[in-house]
């Protein structure tokens, strides 16, 4: 695997993994989805938010949209998790159509990146990707961890790459459209 397919995988298991987590969330009992709790964001509701809006941000960075900082700034948060959702899985599909675009001569090409305190920092487009993939690993995880203290036990989130696995993710995939990425042998 090239790392332009590696890129191609991270987002098609970014959407995977968001729709596993956002189905979970849909399935709390009123109050949890913004109930306060103990994390990096306060909430369920403030991290899928904080996710959502960063997406926002570096896609806007990597499509060179021109928004740069404001794409942040100017994001109304959801207070419901059905439209946060659907918010959700738009801007994965976004992010996987990017990805697929890419050509090995892309991953090195620099983008402006327009961040408030720091202004306009040009960067490899690789490592955006990188850096978008880890970050929005890390708050899952969050979101995954605040899960525990709810009515919903959280969803598994690491049976996406391996063969093995299939079994556990073959129906999420196919009604994902994700199907060239259920298995490199399937």
């Amino acid at each position: 695997m090239n790392l332009l397919d590696h890129f191609s995988r991270m987002a098609g298991n970014n959407l995977w993994s968001n729709d596993r987590l956002h189905r979970a969330v849909l399935q709390l009992e009123p109050g949890e989805f913004e109930a306060e709790r103990t994390s990096f964001f306060p909430s369920i509701k403030a991290t899928l938010n904080h996710i959502l809006a960063v997406d926002h941000l570096y896609l806007d960075f990597l499509e060179e949209g021109g928004v740069g900082a404001a794409a942040y700034d100017d994001f109304m948060p959801f207070d419901e998790p059905q439209p946060l959702f659907a918010a959700q899985v738009a801007s994965d599909r976004r992010l996987i159509a990017f990805c697929n675009r890419l050509s090995a001569n892309d991953l090195d090409r620099r983008v402006v990146t327009d961040r408030r305190e720091d202004g306009r920092i040009p960067e490899r487009i690789g490592d955006l990707l990188a850096h978008l993939f880890i970050h929005d690993i890390h708050h899952r995880g969050q979101v995954h961890a605040m899960l525990s203290g709810t009515s919903v036990k959280p969803p598994q989130l690491d049976e996406f790459f391996l063969d093995y696995d299939l079994k556990l993710r073959r129906e999420e995939v196919e009604r994902l459209k994700l199907i060239n990425q259920a298995s490199a042998t399937s």
